[in-house]
């Protein structure tokens, strides 16, 4: 979660919402993210979808079994989505996202037994980190909003 961290620390400076996410397939570092959004204009630019994109690339596979994604905001629909779709094992995120949360805040779509694949969800590590940075990030643009 420390490296998924530093990311997200780095997508803050780029002027990204700062969350960063590591996925782990085997116990090594397949993927890498950081929120880009702003910066390529993607709305699919999440931090969760480019390391699953990254691993799927770096493996050469769409199904990543065995694998953690380390993320330090709780995943959204999409993400969520992407998740299930590519079979990952394991979600460990760090705050949950009161507005967009899909794997535990509004919806549990990553647990769903009507679902043909589930993940282990584990929730908090690393949470006051986390949370601060995003609390800071949001607060820096309230107030650039209000200066003249």
């Amino acid at each position: 979660m420390a490296q998924a961290l530093e990311l997200a620390r780095e997508a803050a400076t780029a002027g990204e919402v700062p969350v960063g996410a590591i996925l782990v397939v085997e116990g090594q570092v397949q993927g890498r993210g950081a929120n880009r959004r702003e910066q390529v204009s993607d709305p699919l630019g999440h931090a969760e979808l480019i390391a699953i994109r990254e691993a799927a690339s770096r493996l050469k596979t769409w199904r990543l079994p065995r694998s953690t994604l380390y993320v330090t905001l709780e995943p959204c629909v999409m993400c969520a989505g992407a998740i299930l779709q590519a079979r990952i094992e394991r979600v460990v995120f760090g705050a949950r996202d009161p507005k967009a949360g899909a794997a535990r805040s509004l919806y549990a779509l990553l647990e769903d037994p009507r679902l043909p694949h589930r993940v282990q969800v584990i929730e908090g590590i690393m949470e006051a980190e986390c949370s601060a940075l995003l609390k800071d990030f949001f607060q820096r643009l309230r107030e650039a909003r209000q200066d003249p």
